[in-house]
């Protein structure tokens, strides 16, 4: 119903303003199919979680801008009615695809799916599915394991900050896997965890991460979106790792690496899929060797040996050989999680909500 309306309304235009509009390249624009980004934040920068998205549309442009109207729009709110208002807004313009790109969107994308069965979502981070809506998301926890193992050989206190955005299972796990795997290199390694409850506060986020380093810490981490850690971490002459994307020009001397979140080849891939007629609601989780994630050049003054040591962590995670969870693994509490040699599965991954032995940070409470 939604394609006859839009044939009629262009019509109606047609009679309106006379044959000329059927020109080849009008009569071409009324054959494509428009496709719809939400995104968190204000257009703009050159890091971060929207940035590595615009980057990855406009791949999808590059490749199919003669069949497809693919557009951006920013400042979407994650939380209340404005994302869910948004959706049905862009349904109601006629688009017939629409990524949502964060965690936050989920249920929001799935009422509005319910509603409208002809038009297909994509839900980046979100974890339910119908026909209609398909989920995707990177395994970020992999390059955290790798920061994990960097953070532990380059700390000389033993202490690890930690900024974190929300209590989600996609931060907690990012926490989880590089913990476990500073613990590997160094058993004494302790993580200074600290939670903002938002995604992007650039003065928050310094704030925080400079009160870690009074604490002692002399490795950040954080995930979370701005540059104000790596900063902080800059400031002060210690390591930290960038989020989301290559942090490095921020803090040149401090970023160790940077996970970066590369979502391009699965846009081309999926809007090539809807566009030819075969695309399918599943579910795509994609890690180092997908090169769904990616590590950024390492620092150059670091030790050669550790170069070496941190880029046979990557070449392992990315073939299989090691797997960021793998037994024996307690949890928190002091009960059995992982026997050894056993890996952690999806489900359990999906859904996590705990720290692992070892971690003495209070679990924060729901809310």
């Amino acid at each position: 119903m939604k394609d006859i309306n839009r044939r009629k309304a262009l019509g109606m235009t047609a009679a309106a303003v006379g044959t000329s509009v059927f020109s080849p390249a009008y009569a071409q624009s009324l054959n494509k199919r428009k496709i719809a980004f939400t995104l968190l934040f204000a257009p703009g920068g050159d890091v971060g979680w929207d940035y590595e998205h615009v980057r990855g549309l406009e791949q999808a442009r590059a490749a199919y801008g003669d069949r497809a109207q693919i557009d951006a729009f920013h400042e979407v709110a994650e939380w209340g009615n404005g994302d869910k208002e948004k959706f049905q807004e862009l349904v109601d313009d006629g688009y017939d695809m629409i990524f949502t790109t964060s965690a936050g969107y989920m249920k929001s994308t799935i009422e509005v799916a319910q509603a409208n069965p002809n038009v297909i979502f994509e839900s980046c981070a979100g974890y339910i599915r119908a026909a209609n809506v398909a989920t995707y998301n990177t395994r970020w926890y992999e390059g955290r394991a790798v920061e994990g193992f960097l953070a532990a050989t380059m700390s000389k206190t033993n202490r690890i900050g930690y900024v974190g955005a929300y209590p989600i299972p996609q931060v907690i796990r990012g926490i989880n896997a590089a913990y476990l795997a500073a613990k590997s290199v160094n058993p004494d390694i302790v993580f200074d965890i600290a939670w903002l409850n938002t995604w992007y506060d650039y003065e928050q986020e310094g704030a925080v991460a400079r009160q870690m380093i009074e604490r002692g810490a002399d490795v950040l981490m954080q995930h979370t979106v701005s540059t104000a850690v790596v900063e902080a971490a800059q400031e002060k002459g210690i390591y930290s790792f960038g989020q989301g994307s290559d942090m490095s020009h921020y803090a040149p001397d401090a970023v160790m690496t940077s996970m970066i979140n590369n979502w391009g080849p699965y846009y081309v891939q999926r809007i090539g899929e809807f566009l030819d007629g075969t695309w399918e609601s599943k579910d795509t989780w994609g890690g180092l060797g997908a090169q769904m994630v990616a590590m950024a050049p390492l620092l150059e003054t670091l030790p050669s040996r550790t170069v070496l040591q941190a880029q046979d962590v990557i070449a392992r995670l990315s073939s299989g050989e090691e797997h960021a969870y793998t037994g024996p693994v307690r949890l928190q509490d002091g009960s059995g999680w992982l026997a050894p040699g056993e890996t952690a599965s999806d489900s359990r991954l999906l859904t996590m909500d705990y720290y692992v032995d070892g971690i003495s940070s209070v679990y924060p409470s729901e809310g």
